[in-house]
């Protein structure tokens, strides 16, 4: 009876052995796999631009290069934002992104409080890197990662060393721009005075009040009234180009005035090809969305960390309207 069960014993420990052996095995030939399965998860990351001007020219062409990039480099990325700058549903739409954990957010800088918030606390708090395309914002308050985008304050140069060359030393400019005064706008005002500073004869107006199109063209008619003698206008907002133009032509020619914008506003380059524009700066939306990409995946995948805080710097020009006939 003894003998029976000591070889029954046997029998079970040589069983229990052999599940033993097969499940370390199969853990043992798991843990090989898990790696490849954490390097694809890793090469699938999702990606948001987000924009509060969808469906204007600029911004389909900032789309697109990211796109396009983004097909390149093998990760997901999907554009969302708001339309006519409905910055409370921009906002919201910056949240959702937080909130749905995406893996990087690549947005139109806006220099607001709220904004800020989001970018440097909520994000932050999630581990989400942030990354400002086109307009930006000072990376201290934002803590963002970097920005991709033209020079704002060379830009402005640009701008007013043409204005020199089209209409002399001598002479009174307005410089039209929306009373929250962005910083973006605030590069560009910076970069066109102090140039101007060498020119003590030239008198520098600056005007500013809300980014619609009643208090734009409500803003002219004053400041044409002020102004009689006033010899040139920038819209350092390019969305008050046309009120400018409009305003003026109600009451005389253009011809005599000289106008300047940016690209950034839909009617800008139609305005320029009229001859109604003396010039205009022509920035790089579809390089801006491509290097946008470019640098949050050099990010997510550790290739450039830090990213340059100072930004990624796309090509500028001023732009006649003989240069595009």
């Amino acid at each position: 009876m003894r003998k029976i069960a000591i070889f029954v014993t046997a029998i079970i420990s040589v069983i229990l052995f052999y599940f033993t052996i097969d499940a370390a095995f199969d853990v043992y030939r798991a843990s090989w796999q898990m790696p490849q399965q954490t390097d694809k998860e890793s090469l699938d990351h999702r990606l948001v631009l987000i924009t509060q001007e969808l469906d204007t020219p600029f911004w389909d062409k900032v789309s697109s290069g990211a796109r396009n990039q983004a097909e390149k480099e093998g990760v997901t990325l999907e554009v969302w934002g708001s339309y006519g700058n409905n910055q409370e549903n921009f906002l919201r739409q910056i949240e959702i992104a937080i909130y749905s954990k995406v893996d990087g957010i690549i947005v139109q800088g806006l220099d607001t409080d709220e904004f800020k918030e989001l970018t440097k606390v909520k994000a932050a708090s999630y581990g989400i890197p942030i990354i400002t395309v086109a307009n930006d914002v000072p990376s201290s308050e934002s803590l963002r990662k970097t920005y991709v985008g033209s020079n704002q304050y060379f830009a402005g140069e640009l701008i007013a060393r043409q204005l020199i060359h089209d209409m002399g030393t001598t002479g009174e400019v307005i410089l039209m721009l929306d009373s929250k005064q962005e910083y973006y706008q605030e590069q560009r005002i910076n970069g066109i005075q102090d140039y101007l500073i060498e020119y003590p004869d030239i008198n520098i107006i600056v005007a500013d009040t809300e980014d619609a199109r009643e208090q734009g063209i409500a803003l002219t008619k004053d400041l044409l009234n002020r102004y009689p003698n006033v010899d040139a206008f920038v819209a350092v907002n390019s969305n008050f180009t046309e009120d400018i133009i409009e305003e003026i032509e109600k009451r005389s020619k253009v011809e005599p005035y000289h106008i300047y914008s940016f690209d950034d506003n839909s009617v800008s380059l139609s305005l320029l090809e009229q001859g109604k524009l003396d010039g205009m700066i022509e920035q790089s939306p579809t390089e801006m969305g491509e290097r946008s990409v470019i640098q949050m995946v050099k990010w997510l995948k550790n290739d450039t960390v830090p990213l340059n805080l100072k930004g990624y710097l796309t090509d500028i020009r001023m732009v006649k309207a003989m240069d595009i006939e």
